[in-house]
């Protein structure tokens, strides 16, 4: 069985961190996007990007992740948005009533 991979690349614009990410958010993954998240939010921004552009897979693990991290960026005084996020993955957070819990912006005007 081939090892889980997620790559995160960040960038800093003007007020916000954007983290792109690429690949699965399982429960091998999590915590690696997890400490990522936490360094950002040593000196929180006021927004903080999650780019799902590139996400293929996302387990429940990776679904309690995201809401975690949601909680601590707002305690930080930060807003966690999700953005890009595949069809595949708003279908699950329909399901699990989750969508309401997190701060999505796709963009609509994707050619």
């Amino acid at each position: 069985m081939d090892r889980a991979e997620l790559s995160i690349t960040l960038h800093r614009t003007g007020d916000e961190v954007v983290l792109r990410l690429a690949g699965e958010i399982d429960m091998l993954t999590a915590a690696q996007l997890s400490t990522v998240v936490n360094e950002a939010l040593t000196e929180p921004p006021p927004r903080l990007v999650l780019d799902l552009g590139g996400v293929t897979f996302c387990d429940s693990q990776g679904l309690g992740t995201l809401v975690v991290l949601s909680r601590k960026a707002s305690h930080a005084q930060s807003l966690l948005v999700l953005t890009n996020v595949g069809d595949f993955l708003l279908r699950v957070l329909d399901i699990t009533g989750l969508r309401s819990a997190l701060m999505i912006r796709n963009n609509q005007s994707t050619p």
